[in-house]
């Protein structure tokens, strides 16, 4: 399993618009389609209006894959029109687990 983090930094005074906006309409259109959301979490204390989600895949093929069915979709396009108003910018970073971890 490979788990993708991604990173959005949320305009300032938008968080709540956008967390809104997820809630509402954007994990309806991702879950069917990226399947294992790991956890989704906003920042408290550091950078402040941060959001943080992680999407675990079996392989890197699995994540391209999903990802471009995500991007051709006709209700994620529409979407992503109100999310990115929102969003400052985005960081994303693919994460391999060790030996050790819980989470192979």
């Amino acid at each position: 399993m490979i788990v993708e983090e991604r990173i959005y930094k949320i305009k300032p005074g938008r968080l709540a618009r956008y967390m809104q906006l997820v809630s509402e309409e954007g994990l309806a259109i991702q879950q069917p389609i990226l399947g294992n959301l790991i956890g989704y979490f906003r920042t408290e204390i550091g950078p402040l209006n941060h959001v943080v989600h992680l999407w675990g895949y079996r392989d890197l093929n699995d994540r391209a894959e999903r990802r471009q069915r995500l991007a051709a979709d006709p209700a994620w396009q529409a979407f992503t029109v109100k999310l990115t108003e929102n969003i400052d910018s985005l960081e994303n970073r693919i994460l391999i687990p060790t030996d050790f971890s819980p989470l192979r």
